[in-house]
C-alpha cells in the first residue's frame, strides 16, 4: 500500500492507558523513519476523512464504542480497498458491538491479571515483527486473555506461557500476537503495550516497527 501518511486513533470510551502519550510520540518517530507522517487524533470525524489513501489506521489502546456510523464506514472501506490495520493493546477492547470489527482485530478482550513480568513465546520469527526476538522474551505486561483463541483464522505469532506469571486462564493456548488478511487488507495485533516504559524498550519498539512495515507492506519481501 502506497501512502504518505498513517492515522493514529486514540479515543477512549472506558479505561484510559497512560501510556497512550508515550505511543504516540514511537508511532511517530517510527512514522518519520519510513517517511510517513502520522495523523493522531481522537475525533472519529477526523479519522474518516484521514483513512481515505493512509498506509494504515493504528488504533492505540482504544476503548469502548469509539466510532460513529461514518467512521465505521470509512475503516471498512480503507480494509476493503487494502489498506492496513495495526491494532495495539486495548484495540481489542473496542466497538464490541461491531462483528466486522472483531474480525479485524482477530479476538476480543476479556481482562487481564495483575501487571507483571512474564515470557512471551515466540513461535513464528518468519514475520517482521517478531524476526528480531528471542524464542522467550521476558517482558512485563497486563497478559491480556480473551473470549476464544483466534489460533486458527489468524496467523499467531507468539503467545504467553501462563507458567510464568500467576493469573493466566486460557491455558496452553493463549495468542498474545496475530496477523491476517481476511477483511480485504493486512491486519496485525499486539496485546502489549500497556506501560509508558515499553515504547522506549528497543524490542518493543522493533515489534511495532515490523508490525508497521508489515501492514503497509514496507517490510523487505515486499519491496
Amino acid at each position: 500500500m502506497t501512502s504518505e501518511h498513517l492515522v493514529v486513533f486514540t479515543r477512549t470510551a472506558g479505561f484510559r492507558h497512560d501510556s497512550i502519550p508515550a505511543g504516540v510520540g514511537a508511532l511517530r518517530a517510527l512514522g518519520a523513519e519510513r517517511g510517513l507522517t502520522v495523523v493522531a487524533t481522537e475525533d472519529p470525524d477526523t479519522l474518516a476523512a484521514a483513512l481515505p489513501g493512509a498506509a494504515a489506521a493504528v488504533f492505540l489502546s482504544t476503548t469502548g464504542a469509539v466510532l460513529t456510523p461514518p467512521a465505521r464506514d470509512a475503516l471498512r472501506a480503507h480494509q476493503e480497498a487494502g489498506g492496513g490495520f495495526l491494532g495495539v493493546h486495548s484495540a481489542s477492547g473496542t466497538e464490541y458491538d461491531w462483528p466486522w470489527y472483531g474480525d479485524l482485530v482477530g479476538a476480543r478482550f476479556d481482562g487481564h491479571p495483575a501487571l507483571q513480568p512474564g515470557v512471551v513465546q515466540v513461535e513464528d520469527h518468519d514475520h517482521p515483527a517478531t524476526a528480531h526476538l528471542p524464542a522467550r522474551w521476558t517482558f512485563t505486561d497486563e497478559w491480556y486473555h480473551f473470549t476464544a483463541s483466534p489460533r486458527g483464522r489468524v496467523r499467531v505469532l507468539a503467545s504467553a506461557d501462563e507458567s510464568t506469571y500467576t493469573g493466566g486462564r486460557m491455558g496452553a493456548d493463549h495468542p498474545l500476537v496475530w496477523c491476517h488478511e481476511n477483511t480485504g487488507g493486512r491486519s496485525f495485533y499486539t496485546s502489549l503495550g500497556h506501560t509508558a516504559e515499553a515504547y522506549g524498550d528497543e524490542a518493543f519498539r522493533a515489534h511495532l516497527r515490523g508490525a508497521l512495515d508489515w501492514v503497509t507492506e514496507l517490510s523487505e519481501k515486499d519491496r
